[in-house]
């Protein structure tokens, strides 16, 4: 495993149950991104993917709008405590780094790929292609901007080390459609983050 893997899956591990504490109610304040999650369950038929899923927020959120939704998370820690508090859905330990294996219609990759460098994403957007159904939707949510920053303590003062990357939505978009991707729709969170849609063709 890549060194920056190894310190994201232990940093999460590491704040998984203060990272759970600090975002359970993080939904209720973001209607816009509860809108995306809405239509994403609307327009989506089958199975979906919640890749670095975390503790479930997301996961649950969209069961409870209708998907049929598994998460997929790096951090045992975190997928130990979706387990806990979701027990009727289903969660597994993985990295979109590899081959997610089963043939979904939908992928949603919420503030996961902020960690992945830029040389690696082309192949993640690879591995979302392949493992999505003709036609297929993906989501992904991600922090906005032109920089990187090295995060060494968060969620409850626990120590860290993960890099968080921030890139413009047309980059993101560019690498989605050099994968294969046509994007449909962009959607700006005020300045600091975006939402994008995309299909497989």
């Amino acid at each position: 495993m890549s060194d920056w893997l190894t310190d994201t899956r232990d940093s999460y591990d590491t704040v998984a149950v203060s990272y759970a504490e600090h975002t359970r109610e993080l939904l209720n304040g973001l209607p816009h991104v509860r809108a995306a999650l809405r239509l994403f369950a609307e327009e989506v038929d089958g199975p979906v993917a919640d890749v670095g899923c975390g503790p479930g927020l997301v996961t649950a959120h969209l069961h409870a709008l209708g998907a049929d939704v598994f998460g997929v998370d790096l951090s045992p820690g975190m997928i130990e405590l979706a387990r806990r508090e979701h027990p009727g859905l289903r969660f597994e330990v993985g990295s979109m780094t590899e081959p997610l294996g089963d043939a979904v219609a939908g992928i949603v990759a919420f503030w996961s790929l902020i960690h992945i460098p830029d040389d690696e994403v082309p192949t993640v957007f690879k591995h979302f292609r392949e493992a999505l159904r003709p036609n297929g939707l993906l989501m992904i949510g991600f922090h906005a901007g032109d920089e990187t920053r090295l995060k060494e303590q968060g969620y409850g003062g626990h120590p860290m080390r993960v890099h968080v990357h921030l890139r413009q939505p047309e980059r993101v978009a560019g690498w989605l459609s050099e994968a294969g991707f046509t994007v449909e729709a962009q959607w700006l969170l005020g300045t600091d983050g975006a939402i994008l849609f995309a299909r497989r063709g």
